[in-house]
C-alpha cells in the first residue's frame, strides 16, 4: 500500500494503535501533541541517535525488521551505559517513495521487539518524506537513582578495566557482508557487459557464502544492548566508577574515559576477548585481529572500570572480562602486547564525520 493512501496520521495510527504503556512513569503516550511522563523520585536520562541510509546502514544486506531492532537497541545501550534503565522511546523516520506501508510496519516490528525485551514504551515521534533514502532518529528516555548514575569521568588510579562479551565480531560481520556484496555486483557487471540475460536471471537467486560465520552476521545485524550485565552488577553490589558503551571502537572509548577521568591505562592484548569466528575471519581477510578488536566498533558491549577491591566479585560475573587497569595520567594510555612490549593506544575507532 502506498503511504499516501493513509497519510501521516493514518500511518502513525496503523503502526502504533495497539501499543499499551508498560511503565508507571508513562502517563500518556502516542495520540496527542506531547507524551506525558512523571518521574517523582528518579533522575531522567535522555539520549538520541540518528541513522542515515548509506552511512550507518545498507539495505542491500539488512532487512527493515533487523534495522528497527538495531536502531532501538543502540539507543537503549546508551542508557544502560549510564547504569540506568530505558523506559520510553520516540521514533522519527524520513523515507523516500520506495517505501510502502508494509515496509514501515516491518521497521516498527523490529523496534517493538527490542522495546518489548526491555519493557520500553514507544510514546511518539514524527514522519517525513525524504529525497535521500531512509533516515531514522530515535530518542530514548530512561531513569536512574541519582546515586546509581555512572559517568565517564569517575575512573581512578588502580581501578580495573572491564569489558563485556567479545570484541571485533560486528566489524568482521560488516567486512563479510561488504565482501559478498562486492562479489555480487562484480558478477552483475560482468553479465551486463556480456549481455548474458541467463546469467543475470540466475543472479536474482544469488546466495552469499556465510557458512560457519553466522555469529559474525548476528553481531552486525542483531545488536543486543547489555542490560543483562547491568542487572548482574547490581545483584553483585558492584557500581562501576566509569562506564560507556563500545559503539565507535574500544580504543576510542578508552580515550574518552581516560580524558574525562584525567588518567592513563594499561590494556593487555592477551586479555582482549575475541571470538573464534572473529579470529578466523580476520585471518581470511589478512587483517590483524587485535586491530579489529580495538578499533572495529558497533560491538555495543560495555566498557567500565571498578575499584580493585571488586576484583574477586567481578571475575565471578559471566560475560565480563578484565582487560587492564587504570594508571596515573603521566603513564599514558598503553597497549601491552603478548610479548610484553608497550605501544601507545591510539583512538582509531570509527569517526562518523570523516569521509
Amino acid at each position: 500500500m502506498d503511504i499516501k493512501e493513509l497519510g501521516e496520521f493514518g500511518l502513525i495510527e496503523r503502526v502504533t494503535k495497539d501499543i499499551k504503556p508498560k511503565n508507571e512513569s508513562t502517563k500518556y503516550g502516542v495520540g496527542d501533541d506531547c507524551a506525558v511522563m512523571h518521574y517523582p523520585d528518579k533522575e531522567v536520562l535522555m539520549t538520541t541517535d540518528l541513522l542515515m541510509e548509506g552511512i550507518h546502514f545498507d539495505l542491500t544486506y539488512i532487512d527493515l525488521q533487523h534495522l528497527g531492532y538495531k536502531a532501538a537497541m543502540v539507543n537503549m545501550s546508551d542508557v544502560f551505559a549510564m547504569n540506568g534503565m530505558p523506559r520510553q522511546m520516540l521514533v522519527s523516520i524520513a523515507m523516500d517513495k520506495r517505501f510502502k506501508v508494509e515496509d514501515v510496519e516491518q521497521l516498527y516490528s523490529g523496534i517493538r521487539m527490542a522495546c518489548d525485551k526491555w519493557n520500553v514504551d514507544v510514546v511518539g515521534g514524527d514522519t517525513s518524506p525524504s529525497y535521500t533514502g531512509l533516515t531514522i532518529s530515535i530518542t530514548c528516555i530512561g531513569e536512574a537513582n541519582k546515586e546509581d548514575i555512572v559517568y565517564r569521568n569517575g575512573a581512578k588510579d588502580t581501578d580495573l578495566v572491564c569489558v563485556t562479551g567479545d570484541l571485533g565480531a560486528a566489524y568482521m560481520g560488516l567486512q563479510l557482508l561488504e565482501r559478498e556484496k562486492t562479489v555480487y555486483y562484480q558478477e552483475v557487471d560482468e553479465a551486463k557487459k556480456k549481455n548474458d540475460k541467463k546469467a543475470l536471471e540466475s543472479l536474482q537467486d544469488f546466495q552469499p557464502d556465510f557458512h560457519g560465520k553466522e555469529y559474525l552476521l548476528q553481531r552486525q545485524l542483531q545488536t543486543e544492548a547489555r542490560g543483562d550485565i547491568i542487572e548482574k552488577l547490581r545483584e553483585a553490589g558492584i557500581k562501576p566508577t566509569a562506564m560507556m558503551d563500545i559503539s565507535d571502537g574500544l580504543s576510542s572509548e578508552l580515550h574518552h574515559i581516560c580524558k574525562q577521568s584525567n588518567c592513563g591505562c594499561r590494556i593487555y592484548e592477551k586479555n582482549l576477548p575475541i571470538d573464534y569466528q572473529t579470529a578466523i575471519m580476520a585471518e581470511e581477510l589478512n587483517m590483524n585481529v587485535t586491530t579489529a578488536a580495538l578499533n572495529g566498533g558497533e560491538d555495543y558491549e560495555l566498557l567500565f572500570t571498578v575499584p580493585i577491591g571488586d576484583n574477586e566479585r567481578i571475575q565471578e560475573i559471566e560475560g565480563v572480562k578484565l582487560i587492564g587497569h587504570i594508571t596515573k595520567p603521566e603513564f599514558g594510555m598503553m597497549l601491552v602486547s603478548r610479548d610484553n612490549q608497550e605501544f601507545e593506544l591510539k583512538a582509531q575507532g570509527w569517526n562518523p564525520l570523516e569521509d
